[in-house]
């Protein structure tokens, strides 16, 4: 595999920062994402990444378009009420780099299917807004052994990490409680936009093996204050889904 004489023109601006090259512009382009989830914080990420010319995209939605997400869904616009999130994004991203293959796949992320959605997927991008899928994607993250990057956003404040299955904490060790979401939370365009673009960085730095990235901190933002804060994160040893329970789980079937 090599750059084109277009993709050299198309990514000159990364290609001579040092940390990146054409050594990394190439690994971008051998890289497979999957993206679960096309609203605010998808909208911005898959944006960003294939701008950057990550070789394959993979984005998971079944929602259609409506007027409530137009104040941070950047992907959708007024003439796409209605229509499925995952084509309406593939239009935009397409007539931005042509050069990146977007799959998309209209569908519910479930216990039953993540595997198969993933498919070649070498790292999952959170952009969901509910916890019921996102211990769906950590469990898959650590069945694969791929790294997670996760996000979330409520008013003008969001998170994120990097769960990485071979090195840090998982979802679960830092969310162990089951509740559930049970009113709408309010959300201001701006705020997935930070989040987001920070889950892209962390994810390109993650395709070029570079160091820094969040792996066992959790970042917050406030957007109140225009704070970032972290804290250290810790694997839990019992964890039931990358500690020691679920070793002792699976060792029935070993």
């Amino acid at each position: 595999m090599y750059l084109t004489e277009e993709e050299q023109k198309r990514y000159r601006r990364q290609i001579i920062i040092p940390s990146i090259g054409e050594e990394g512009q190439l690994k971008l382009k051998k890289s497979v994402v999957f993206i679960a989830g096309v609203g605010g914080l998808g909208s911005v990420s898959a944006y960003y990444l294939t701008a950057a010319g990550v070789g394959k995209i993979i984005m998971v939605d079944r929602d259609s378009v409506d007027f409530g997400n137009l104040n941070r869904q950047i992907l959708h616009w007024t003439d796409d009420i209605g229509k499925k999130k995952v084509y309406s994004a593939k239009e935009k991203l397409l007539k931005l780099n042509p050069n990146v293959n977007i799959e998309v796949l209209e569908a519910d992320i479930r216990q039953e299917n993540i595997i198969s959605l993933l498919g070649d997927s070498q790292i999952i991008v959170d952009a969901l807004d509910n916890i019921e899928g996102r211990r769906i994607l950590n469990k898959a993250s650590v069945e694969r052994g791929i790294p997670y990057v996760f996000g979330g956003v409520d008013g003008l404040s969001g998170m994120v990490t990097v769960f990485d299955p071979s090195e840090t904490a998982c979802f679960e060790c830092v969310f162990p409680r089951a509740f559930r979401k049970t009113e709408e939370i309010g959300v201001i365009g701006p705020t997935p936009g930070i989040i987001a673009s920070i889950q892209a960085m962390e994810t390109i730095k993650i395709i070029l093996g570079m160091e820094g990235t969040l792996k066992n901190r959790l970042l917050f933002f406030s957007g109140l204050d225009m704070n970032f804060r972290e804290i250290k994160l810790e694997k839990n040893p019992e964890c039931g889904v990358c500690g020691k329970r679920w070793e002792k789980k699976w060792e029935r079937y070993t």
